[in-house]
Parts: C-alpha cells; sequence; structure tokens
C-alpha cells in the first residue's frame, strides 16, 4: 500500500516482483479455472509452504509435520465432506499446541498459525467450489486484489504522505490505500458491465474487496512485528515468503465465503 522507500530505491524490487508475479500467477489462475482436484493441488502447495513459513517465524516445532499435514489439508479439500479436512486440522492444530513452548504465547502462536493458514486455503477452495459461479467469483475476486496491490504499490511510491498505521507497517501511506480502493471500484464497474449486473453493488463489492485485502495485509505485517521478522520467507523473489504475497487474498476469500454463505442473496445480487 505505498512506502517511504527513498526515491532512488523506490522501484528497485520491481523487476522481482514481475518476474515473480509471471510465474505465480499463472499457476494460480490455472489452479482455480480448472478447480476440483487442481484447486485442491494448489492449495496443497501454497498450505505447505506458508505452514512451514509460519513455523519458522514462530519457532512452532515440527516444522516438517505441520507441513505435510497442510499439505494433505490441502488435498483433503477435494473430498466429499468435511470430516477428513477437519480431522486433519484438529489434528494439525493439536499438535502445534501441545509441542510449542511451555508458555501461553507460544502455544498460542502455534494453533493460531494452524487456524490462519488452514483458513485462508479453505476460504479460497470454498469460494471457487461452492453454490455459485465460483469459477467467475474466484476469477474476478483474484484479479480484483492484485488491482488492489498494483495500485497501492504504484501510486504510493509515486504520492506517498502520511503513512497508514506506522506501528503496524510503517512503509504504507493513505495515498496508496485510497488509490487501491478506487481501482477496486473500477474494476467493480467493468465487471459489472461485462455481467450485465447492476453497478453500484460491484463498485461496493470492489471496493469491500480491497479493504479486506489491505486488512489482510495488515494485519500479517502486524504478526511479523510481532515476531522480529522483516519477511515471512524468502521463497518469492521481491516479495519475500509466500504469506507476504497471500495474504490479501487469503482475508478477502475468507471474507468473501463468509458473506456467500450468510447472504446468499449477495452473489445472486452481483449476477454470480
Amino acid at each position: 500500500m505505498g512506502d517511504w522507500t527513498p526515491p532512488e530505491k523506490r522501484f528497485s524490487e520491481l523487476p522481482l516482483r514481475l518476474l515473480t508475479a509471471l510465474v505465480l500467477i499463472p499457476f494460480a489462475l490455472f489452479a482455480v479455472w480448472m478447480g476440483s482436484w487442481w484447486l485442491a493441488l494448489g492449495c496443497s502447495a501454497f498450505c505447505a509452504v506458508m505452514m512451514f513459513e509460519w513455523c519458522r517465524m514462530s519457532a512452532t516445532p515440527l516444522e516438517w509435520v505441520l507441513t505435510a499435514l497442510a499439505a494433505l489439508f490441502g488435498l483433503s479439500l477435494a473430498l466429499p465432506g468435511f470430516v477428513v479436512s477437519l480431522s486433519i486440522f484438529i489434528a494439525s492444530a493439536v499438535l502445534a499446541v501441545w509441542t510449542s513452548a511451555r508458555t501461553v504465547e507460544a502455544k498460542i502462536a502455534g494453533g493460531f498459525g494452524v487456524v490462519y493458514v488452514f483458513a485462508m486455503v479453505y476460504g479460497l477452495y470454498t469460494l471457487r467450489e461452492g453454490p455459485w459461479d465460483g469459477r467467475l467469483a474466484a476469477m474476478y475476486f483474484m484479479s480484483f486484489v492484485w488491482a488492489s496491490d498494483a495500485a497501492a504499490y504504484f501510486f504510493g511510491r509515486m504520492i506517498r504522505g502520511p503513512r497508514l498505521l506506522p506501528k503496524e507497517s510503517p512503509n504504507k501511506t493513505w495515498s496508496g490505500a485510497i488509490a487501491a480502493v478506487f481501482a477496486c471500484a473500477l474494476c467493480g464497474y467493468v465487471a459489472a458491465g461485462w455481467e450485465s449486473a447492476e453497478i453500484l453493488p460491484w463498485m461496493i463489492a470492489g471496493m469491500l474487496i480491497s479493504v479486506s485485502a489491505q486488512a489482510g495485509d495488515l494485519f500479517e505485517s502486524g504478526l511479523k512485528r510481532r515476531f522480529k521478522v522483516k519477511d515471512s520467507g524468502t521463497i518469492l523473489p521481491g516479495h519475500g515468503g509466500l504469506l507476504d504475497r497471500v495474504d490479501g487474498l487469503g482475508a478477502v476469500s475468507i471474507f468473501a465465503t463468509l458473506t456467500f454463505l450468510s447472504v446468499p442473496a449477495v452473489p445472486r445480487l452481483l449476477g454470480l
């Protein structure tokens, strides 16, 4: 959402970020477009990497065991029913809490990491496979999140201005955050035209998606400050870890899935 990087370094990471996006985005689009077991396979890979990053970041033990369980959880989402997925989730949470250091903070961190990572993956899978046009919903919402990130990155670095939350994420600015919301409102306007749906609901949805994505980003930034790390990992050049890259999309997936399930009129209003 923009930053206060010195002018000479403000876009220094852009080539690496673009290269990473060229690799990551087609993979994500393919998995979401295909759905079912292809999506489960993608969720498995993402869940495993994010769980590993969380264990390293929070010093949660048995990182390889939890990583394997996270991979199994992602695959299990394609199975009928919830018994297997729920069983893996409970086993992972119990294991993370049980094996963490004997402090309240460590045990909370271990258990929360499982909930945090698994919830994001489950949200994305359910958004795509839910009782609505999941392919369209997931494709639109993913593109909105990327538009939000891009607008925040470019406008925040060009305009700068006051910091958004200096203590939690000192590099992010109000200019980047506001630009991201406007960019997603424009995306909503375009999507409404493509779907021959009402414009206002789509524009509101776009703005809410941007706010949710930015909230997820800020939340993860706060977690990193809590654990005194700059990035959750190093797997993605120019971005850091996978958690650094999908925190916004994860938050949007959870928010959208909960909204669609609790208020079925919302996807119908959006033509989904």
